[in-house]
């Protein structure tokens, strides 16, 4: 009996390097030509494709709302930025206090939109009311200034369409005017330091001016926020589970598979997961009747049973 052996050989694709190609080409929304085919294998890469798909889509989403909110954004920041410029006009109300601020400054920036107002009698309005539509129908191309208080309870008044740009001018204060020698101007300047000082005012213009705002605050943020990392934690959350239960049942595979490869080829079970081990990182075996070549050659998958031919004479 003339007995010859040939050897069966198994590869298994999903090396180290091929995973990470996996990996790259599945993030890039590319893919491979390579698919795995364990269970574990095809959960972790279900966990890995649902993740790039929500963070790609999440990251397109914020950009284009960045995007949008950078057309939107003025670029006037302050009132020297107001100044430097003449596309966007500007005007008071004419006879007001904010008109007589700036034709009396002294500063050379308000001096200089003084000479730029004045040279322009139709940016002044007649009425509060006037000047404010003209900001809402002139598209950008105008903006009014008055009194600080007046305009911040405007901008919390519907149709919230406008808003406040830069820091306040100046700082005046406003009182209440009695006859000479009125008995009531001690009285007055009492109650309204005692009001002032015990907070009930700033607790007055708080409820009439922003708890009692017609607009949500929130939108009239222009600026919009960068994903964090609690925006998308339930997406890692998916990953981390998927990755959890692939390793699970990867283990469970791959003892499985070496105890029914042990029994194949005869071997202890040890032998039989170190050649296992050495597979997924080399990408393939070598068995020959049961027997495992030396360390240099590749160790073949239990699989892979070596074929006997038999021969008789």
């Amino acid at each position: 009996v003339i007995e010859t052996y040939t050897k069966s050989s198994v590869t298994n694709d999903f090396t180290i390097c091929n995973s990470l190609w996996f990996t790259l080409g599945a993030f890039m929304q590319q893919g491979i030509d390579l698919s795995p085919r364990s269970l574990s294998g095809r959960i972790v890469g279900s966990a890995w494709w649902f993740f790039t798909l929500i963070i790609i889509s999440s990251y397109t989403a914020n950009l284009a709302a960045f995007l949008t909110v950078e057309r939107m954004v003025t670029p006037i920041k302050s009132v020297d930025d107001l100044a430097k410029q003449t596309e966007v006009e500007y005007g008071t109300r004419d006879g007001g206090s904010s008109k007589e601020f700036f034709e009396r400054s002294k500063i050379s920036v308000y001096n200089r939109m003084w000479e730029f107002m004045s040279s322009r009698k139709y940016v002044f309005t007649s009425t509060y009311e006037e000047g404010i539509e003209r900001v809402r129908t002139s598209k950008g191309k105008y903006a009014f200034l008055l009194e600080s208080v007046k305009n911040d309870y405007i901008n919390e008044q519907l149709p919230c369409d406008t808003m406040k740009i830069g820091q306040n001018l100046n700082s005046n204060g406003y009182g209440v005017a009695t006859p000479m020698g009125s008995p009531l101007k001690e009285r007055l300047n009492l109650a309204i330091l005692s009001l002032k000082e015990d907070g009930d005012l700033a607790r007055l213009k708080n409820k009439w001016w922003y708890e009692g705002s017609a607009c949500d605050r929130d939108t009239q943020d222009t600026q919009t926020n960068a994903l964090t990392l609690s925006n998308v934690a339930g997406i890692f959350y998916i990953l981390t589970g998927g990755l959890v239960l692939s390793m699970v049942v990867a283990l469970i595979e791959f003892c499985y598979k070496s105890k029914m490869d042990a029994a194949r080829a005869k071997l202890s079970l040890s032998d039989a997961m170190k050649a296992k081990a050495r597979m997924s990182i080399t990408g393939g075996k070598d068995m020959d009747n049961g027997r495992f070549y030396a360390p240099a050659s590749q160790i073949l998958d239990g699989d892979a049973l070596h074929a006997n031919t038999h021969t008789q004479v």
